[in-house]
This record gives structure tokens, sequence and C-alpha cells, in this order.
């Protein structure tokens, strides 16, 4: 009797021990969920955001001028971090950080970082930013190092040095900073999901200074031919091989751990018209592109509705829509797709995953998945 108690007591040990190993050990209830929010557009409603489906919002974007970052919007920017902190009451654990740059904003990144003394001037203005608002960290989008981004951004040779030393100094900064108050600060980025931005980079130094590298797995569309925009894996329906997979191989081998890898996820579609003849959509040529929208209404207004089916390409693990009669094609994220991210992040030990943007799915159909995905 006293054997057989024995025993039972020591099994229950070793599924306890081995449950407990399991849980820790098992990332995939602890991922990040990147939040790209646009504060650019004005006050930020944050009665539609919800803080427990997230764990970081990057609040984009703070611009650069004169060497320093710069509140643009400084009257709605304030109301704006105020609210957002608002939202810690509902999960303690939520980060805010300020994002400095995006497409239109990275024109002065080169002229700001092109001396030691610019690069802690700039630190120090972002820091300062991140801490006057009681934020949690300074997120880059430099569009793009050493290589053009929007038309008129400045961009040389030296930029792929100093997009490296940049992060050192802001990352001097936020170490001082947490010096004085025992509080640790995140650095992260967002970068190009294209072989040419890694080129132009040294992202094997410069993640060394960082948390996270939010690759912007998206806008791969081509103005000649109808491809998907943000498909997990190369399609065999076109030449092109552009994909998340392909980018975040791309980075692992330039030296970034997996595990500072997040995988970007599209919450808005690219539409385009198709030329005249157009067949099958997907490899159709593109007359010209038209403004698209968000996922919320891709999915509610025209996803099998008045002519626009949609179709799944197993190669790239991506959906599209096409409308033969008009000659239309819409490339998207939606449920199933994400779903496939989401299990290529926890089958390859990334980080996490982050989205652009928040108010493009207001009924949160993306987000409800991301959640429920990694939770299982």
């Amino acid at each position: 009797m006293r054997k057989t108690l024995i025993a039972s007591i020591l099994l229950l040990f070793v599924i306890f021990v081995s449950c407990s190993g399991k849980n820790k050990g098992d990332k995939s209830t602890n991922r990040v969920i990147i939040a790209y929010v646009g504060g650019y557009k004005g006050l930020v409603d944050i009665d539609k955001i919800s803080p427990d489906k997230v764990t970081h919002i990057n609040y984009a974007f703070v611009d650069v001028k004169d060497g320093k970052a710069f509140l643009t919007n400084e009257a709605t920017d304030t109301v704006n971090f105020r609210k957002l902190n608002r939202l810690k009451t509902q999960n303690p654990e939520l980060k805010i950080l300020i994002s400095i740059g995006g497409w239109s904003w990275s024109r002065n990144f080169s002229d700001a970082v092109l001396t030691n003394e610019g690069q802690k001037t700039f630190a120090k203005s972002a820091v300062d930013i991140m801490n006057k608002f009681n934020l949690d960290g300074v997120d880059i989008d430099w569009e793009y190092p050493a290589i053009l981004g929007d038309a008129g951004n400045v961009y040389r040779p030296e930029d792929k040095r100093n997009y490296t030393l940049m992060f050192a100094a802001i990352r001097a900064e936020l170490d001082s900073l947490s010096k004085t108050t025992d509080k640790k600060y995140l650095l992260t980025t967002a970068v190009g999901g294209f072989q040419q931005f890694i080129d132009s980079t040294e992202m094997d130094k410069a993640q060394e200074y960082l948390d996270y590298v939010n690759i912007m797995s998206y806008d791969n569309q081509s103005n000649k031919v109808a491809i998907h925009h943000t498909n997990l894996s190369s399609s065999d329906n076109y030449e092109i091989k552009s994909s998340a997979s392909v980018a975040i191989g791309g980075f692992i081998k330039a030296g970034v751990p997996a595990e500072k890898l997040v995988m970007g996820i599209a919450f808005y579609g690219r539409v385009f018209q198709l030329k005249k003849g157009a067949s099958k959509g997907l490899g159709d040529d593109v007359d010209k592109q038209i403004q698209g929208k968000g996922y919320t209404y891709i999915k509610d207004s025209l996803i099998n509705k008045n002519e626009y089916y949609r179709y799944w390409d197993s190669s790239a693990q991506a959906p599209y829509l096409f409308n033969f009669y008009k000659g239309i094609f819409v490339t998207y994220d939606d449920e199933e797709s994400v779903r496939a991210k989401c299990e290529y992040v926890k089958e390859n030990n990334m980080a996490g995953v982050m989205f652009w943007e928040y108010s493009s799915d207001p009924k949160e159909y993306l987000l409800d998945e991301i959640n429920k995905a990694f939770s299982e």
C-alpha cells in the first residue's frame, strides 16, 4: 500500500514537472502581436482598440525635422498618447512605442544621422519624446536607408553604416534613461521585406541593439502583373518570387535571429484594374492600381458578392478576388492566410506578428484570428 502511494506521488510529480517544462518552453502562447495605429490621421478612437488582443502598439508616425524627432501633429499626438496610455488599465503588460518615419516622413533620416553628433542628437530627441509621454520604446521605420523610397527622399551610401550607428545611439540613450527610471525600454524597427533592403543595411550588426525586427511583408505588388502583395510563400502562378518566407529567410541569412523577427500582416487590400482581355486575374497584365480598402470592407462587401469571387492560391498560401466582368483584381490577407502565417511563425520560432493598420479592420476579423492561432 505504501509503495503504491509513493509511486503515485512520484508519477504526479513527474507529470507536473513535465507539464511545467512544456508550458515554459512553449513560445506559441507568448508571441508578440504588434499593432500599428495611425495617429497621423488625427485623434485615435481608443474605444475601437482592444488592448487585450495586442501586446504592443506602435504609434505612427513621428516625423524627422532639423535632425530631430518631431511631432508634426502635436495637438492631436499629445492627446493620443494620453488616451493610449489609458489602455494599460485594461492590459498592464501593453507596451506603447513611438514609430518614427514611415513612407512619407523618411525624407530626412539620412541627413539627421550623417554624423556621430547628429546620431546622438537624433537619438536624444526620440527618447525625450518617448519619456515625456511615459511611453515604452522607440520604433524606427526608415524607408529606406541607402536606397530610394518616396520621391524626393535623401539617401546616400553612408546610410548603410549610419543605420547601425543610429540604433547604437538610441540604445545608449534608452539604457541611460533606464538607470534613472529602473524601467526597460524597447527599440524596434520596421524593415523592407525585400533583398535590396537587406543588402543596403548591416542587419547582423543592427540587430544587436534591437528587440524586434518587424518585416513589412506586404506591398509586394507589381504595376505590370497582377500578383499577391502579402503572400506567405512564392506563387507558382507567376515568375516574381517575392514572399514573406523569402524575406524572412533573407534576414536570417543576414544574421538576424529568428526569435527577433516579426512577420507583417496586411489589414488592407490592394486593387488593380487589369488590361482588357484579362481572363484569370492572377498573373494577368495590369492597367493601373486603384484605391483599395480595409479587410472589414472586403469581407463584408466584396468576397463572393457582386461578381467578386474569392480564389485561393495554395502555392502562395494567399487569397485573391477577381471580378471577370469588370477586370478587377484584389489582393489581401484573410483568416486563412493569417492562420498560415501564424503557424509559420510558431514553427520557425519567430517572435510574432505585426500588422498595418488597426483601423483597416474595425470588426477585428483578422486580429481575432491571430489571437486564436496563437492560443492553440
